[in-house]
């Protein structure tokens, strides 16, 4: 899959493997999500405002834990 991608900020050496491998990356906190074919997070953030009935339509990549390589294969895999 090569799309548009949404990733949390503190990912930027993802971001700039995947804009290598030709996918278009953009900052999660800027981006209307629906318009997204993916979001990466890195799982580290705590949902503070107890939020849990935000619903999204598109594939969540959870990052902790993962290389970077295995991050892209999840993604080529969609």
């Amino acid at each position: 899959m090569q799309g548009l991608i949404a990733i949390e900020k503190n990912l930027s050496r993802l971001a700039d493997l995947l804009e290598t491998e030709g996918y278009d990356v953009v900052s999660l906190d800027n981006t209307n999500i629906e318009s997204v074919d993916a979001i990466v997070v890195s799982g580290a953030d705590n949902n503070l405002m107890n939020m849990q009935d935000i619903l999204v339509h598109v594939p969540i990549i959870n990052a902790s834990g993962k290389s970077t390589e295995e991050i892209l294969e999840e993604l080529e895999r969609l």
